[in-house]
């Protein structure tokens, strides 16, 4: 005899399971059109394409979001990509970062201005802080127009090291308590190992000089942590830096979008309206 109730049950779990399932399905679906996006840019350009990409994205089935920043993980990872890739070989190095772990941010840094092929690093949108570094680091910065790079002064806790440091230099010592002096010994000490760092970075591009003079200006607290520094103020530094970003990146980052969970911010009819590109 047919139960509704114990139909009603039955389809209730087949929904949960079916629903559990729905998110996976979808994630191998988008991760193997990156991958196949990846391998389509590495032909066309002749190199190892590898992507640091941080984006706030939901995982599993509950909606959860994660946000992303360079860590240890990271740096193993890019450093075992660059070990696989050949000397003579061009690394195109895909960047999407507000910044992270110093020492993760250096390895990755080292690792590329060691590399003998040429390295170009692309900014499609933003690589602050630690990501700058890395893009320092390369032989040349392709970014696009209304893409930013970041200052690189190094951050002590939740403050800037620069700004510990002109609290003691303004304040009677007497008066300054010993957890902000032993903050302001740190931070000296992070200045100082971040400009011999970008020095170091530098100094086969710029000459020992230039290079500490740009590496002074970056690293010091000239600016807020968060100021954006554009195409025009990169070009000003003397990088190699130009705008012609290829349309595959734009095309992969569309793939590290979050997942929908609620009405988006941002809508738009995604297509082109540039002539040129209409009449292909």
């Amino acid at each position: 005899m047919f139960d509704p109730a114990t139909f009603i049950f039955q389809l209730f779990w087949m929904i949960l399971i079916f629903s559990m399932f729905i998110p996976f399905m979808r994630s191998a679906s988008v991760k193997s059109s990156r991958e196949a996006l990846l391998r389509s840019i590495e032909k066309k350009r002749g190199s190892r394409v590898i992507t640091l990409i941080h984006r706030q994205e939901a995982v599993n089935f509950f909606g959860l979001s994660m946000r992303r920043f360079i860590d240890i993980e990271d740096s193993e990872e890019v450093l075992r990509a660059i070990k696989m890739t050949p000397d003579d070989m061009p690394i195109d190095f895909i960047i999407h970062t507000p910044g992270g772990l110093v020492l993760a941010a250096e390895q990755i840094a080292r690792a590329l201005k060691k590399h003998k092929g040429k390295v170009t690093v692309f900014v499609p949108h933003y690589a602050m802080s630690g990501g700058t570094l890395i893009a320092i680091a390369a032989d040349e910065i392709v970014m696009d127009e209304n893409a930013v790079l970041g200052p690189l002064d190094p951050q002590i806790g939740q403050y800037p090291a620069a700004s510990i440091l002109n609290v003691v230099k303004e304040k009677d010592i007497n008066k300054v308590d010993d957890q902000t002096l032993i903050l302001a010994d740190i931070s000296k000490k992070a200045i100082a190992q971040m400009k011999e760092f970008v020095t170091e970075l530098l100094k086969d591009k710029f000459g020992f000089e230039k290079a500490q003079e740009l590496a002074d200006k970056l690293c010091s607290g000239y600016w807020t942590h968060d100021y954006p520094l554009t195409v025009e103020e990169v070009k000003k530094f003397g990088l190699n830096v130009s705008t012609e970003v290829p349309d595959e990146i734009y095309t992969l980052m569309n793939l590290y979008k979050q997942t929908e969970q609620r009405r988006p911010s941002v809508q738009y009819i995604p297509i082109s309206y540039r002539k040129s590109e209409r009449e292909k």
